[in-house]
Formats: C-alpha cells, structure tokens, sequence
C-alpha cells in the first residue's frame, strides 16, 4: 500500500491493504482519505472495508478492471481529478486498462508507484514467487503478470521507455522493496525485457 498526501492535506490510498485500529488512526493523522485506487482485480479484497469506514471515498479503478472491481466496491471513476495538479493517474498502456499507475512529482523530481507490473522481491522469497516471476536477481515482470495483463509488450515497451527519459528517484512497487537506486535504468531494464 502507498499513501500520497494531496493539497488541502487530503490522502490518495494506493493498493489499500487492512491496518489495525492504531494505524487507521495513525494514517488519518496524516490527513484524510480521500481517494482509494484500486490498481487491478487482483488487489480488490480490502477496499470494502475502507469504503464502510470512508462512505465519502472516492474508488478509482482502471477502465479495463471496473467490472471485476465492482464485484467487491462500486467504483466511481477511472479518471480521477486530484485538484493537484503533482499527482497523475494512469492506465498503464499495454494492459488493456487493466492495470494503473501513479506519478508523482516533486520538486522536479517524480516517483511512480506501480502495481503488479514490476516485481521487486529477493530471490530468497521462496519458489512460488520465483516461480511467478516476482522475486530474482533484479527487478522484472512477472511471467504472471505478462500472462495476466500484458496485452502489447510493445506499448508497455514504449511507456518504461517515457517513464526513463524523465527524472525518476524512485520506483514503489507492490512486491517487492522500493527501487531507490538507478530507476532511470531499470526503467530501461524492463523496456529491453520485454
């Protein structure tokens, strides 16, 4: 899960995951939940509990993913406005809308939360995961995931391409450590990868 905290100190919830009673509070602290982007089907299993305690939530969900989403939480848009203009949602061309994406910029420099599209686990992480294609050397993606959601490598291609031609500092990831060294490059990486 990420947390971006917007203007006016309202929160953009990422791939929300259940936090305990302490760290609910400790989240709100922060400001308040505004909008929670469910990034893909498969990251749909918490968002109903975060809509009951936020009723004012606004669900955002990729296009190509609505209908399963809404199997769990309705969902309002697939074209959120932030009113921040440092925040931008996208689907990630190549995944028939299936997957999204978050950039946000600051002080010239920009930080992409991504989902599924990339995993950064360590190879120790296990043989399924390995398996899967989340976990190895470097960060990849997934076989799974190419399987899943990767409907045109070569627009997938084309955005790591866009994404490395700008001043990335850091990659979040869903699985996996944060890419904090060499972003640029990686980007690059998974481009020639696919």
């Amino acid at each position: 899960m990420t947390v971006v905290r917007l203007q006016g100190a309202r929160l953009v919830v990422y791939s929300a995951i259940a936090l305990d009673e302490p760290q609910m509070r400790e989240l709100e602290s922060l400001g308040k939940p505004s909008f929670l982007i469910v990034p893909n089907r498969l990251h749909r299993t918490d968002a109903f509990a975060w809509k009951t305690r936020y009723p004012e939530l606004v669900v955002v969900a990729p296009s190509g993913a609505r209908k399963s989403i809404e199997e769990v939480v309705p969902v309002d848009t697939s074209s959120p406005e932030f009113d921040d203009d440092s925040v931008r949602f996208l689907e990630v061309p190549g995944t028939a809308a299936g997957e999204s994406a978050l950039e946000v910029h600051e002080q010239g420099r920009l930080t992409l939360v991504l989902n599924d599209i990339v995993g950064n686990l360590p190879k120790r992480a296990g043989l399924v995961l390995r398996g899967l294609g989340f976990a190895g050397e470097r960060p990849r993606v997934p076989r799974a995931v190419r399987r899943m959601f990767v409907k045109d490598a070569s627009a997938l291609r084309s955005q790591f391409e866009t994404w490395s031609a700008q001043p990335v500092e850091r990659i979040l990831v869903s699985h996996g450590r944060p890419i904090l060294a060499d972003a640029q490059q990686v980007l690059r990486d998974l481009a020639t990868s696919l």
